[in-house]
């Protein structure tokens, strides 16, 4: 309890030390969901963020009332559909974060969820385009590898699209990877980075051992770890018991990638993998892809090689190349077809 408080003051103080030239606005849409109510309090624990907009279709209000008590810098206001209340979220706003949509239950793959997830997307998608078209895009809603290029595509239809702030959530499988590698390892987690690039499902996710602190990791051991860091969700889905998928951890997983990109749009570089518009392999169709990207206050500002990976990550990244593509086809196809 001690150390709880310790921590909460600490954040206390900082959130008073904001000031006019690092004023932020932040967006939450889907803030009474899962994944929206915590990172709407951990959001408002930042102090690089002024002013806190939540938005969703029913309970945002709530979710604003409850975490304005924190006494943090930041003032609060919750919005609903009516009274132009997602034109009010968006306007003027710096960072629009969507863990909008439905979350996964048990046997369902994050393609399962495409159909009801990807309509709520785009016409969020269009909105941030017509209210905040300059806004950093932060996407959590899955399935990422698709709903990316879903924004992606409304915002070229409506002439705004700046692939350097459009940016998929793929940090909880960073966090995945470094503390599960600690318990191979007996290792503090937080001394633990390892490079996670692909996508954000299944076999598009991608650890790269070999760059980690422990390239030793063969065999047995390392299959298992790389099949726990890409089917992470799938153990907490199962044993969440139908009652929701990963949120708390995604939440500050989403934090996390947050304060990266305030802190850069400040003016100090960070480097995290996320999910973008990248070079690295459009000459085989293949338009966005994860991998360690410098942020900087225009973005996205430097989207790094892959550097060097041992033969199995090859062949980890050629079956990861081959599910995007289609995932990537199947949000671009959708928006064609139902603009």
């Amino acid at each position: 309890m001690v150390l709880a408080r310790n921590i909460f003051a600490q954040f206390q103080r900082r959130g008073f030390a904001s000031t006019a030239s690092t004023a932020y606005k932040v967006a939450v849409l889907g803030a009474a969901g899962g994944i929206g109510q915590p990172l709407s309090l951990l959001l408002k624990l930042n102090d690089k963020i002024t002013d806190l907009a939540l938005y969703d279709l029913r309970g945002a209000p709530g979710v604003a009332a409850d975490v304005s008590h924190v006494p943090t810098h930041s003032t609060v206001a919750g919005y609903l559909p009516d009274n132009g209340g997602l034109e009010k979220t968006l306007t003027g706003t710096d960072v629009v974060v969507i863990p909008a949509g439905i979350p996964r239950k048990p046997g369902m793959t994050r393609d399962d969820l495409f159909n009801t997830n990807a309509s709520i997307v785009r016409d969020l998608a269009k909105a941030v385009a017509d209210y905040s078209p300059n806004a950093f895009i932060l996407i959590i809603a899955n399935p990422v590898n698709s709903t990316v290029p879903i924004v992606a595509e409304v915002f070229k239809s409506k002439g705004v699209y700046n692939p350097k702030k459009l940016f998929g959530v793929t940090t909880l499988d960073v966090l995945r990877a470094s503390r599960f590698i600690s318990q191979v390892k007996g290792t503090d987690p937080t001394t633990e980075a390892v490079p996670v690039v692909g996508g954000h499902s299944g076999v598009t996710i991608v650890p790269l051992l070999s760059q980690s602190g422990h390239p030793d990791i063969t065999g047995e051991t390392r299959d298992a770890l790389v099949k726990r860091i890409q089917f992470g969700g799938d153990e907490v889905v199962k044993a969440k018991d139908g009652a929701g998928s990963a949120t708390l951890s995604m939440a500050q997983a989403a934090a996390r990638f947050t304060n990266s990109l305030l802190t850069s749009i400040k003016g100090t570089p960070v480097t995290e993998p996320t999910y973008v518009d990248s070079p690295l392999f459009k000459d085989e169709g293949i338009e966005f892809f994860a991998s360690k990207v410098t942020l900087g206050p225009s973005g996205a500002e430097e989207i790094h090689s892959l550097g060097p990976i041992n033969e199995y990550e090859e062949k980890l990244v050629e079956a990861a190349k081959v599910d995007l593509k289609k995932n990537i086809a199947k949000g671009i196809k959708f928006v064609a077809e139902n603009p």
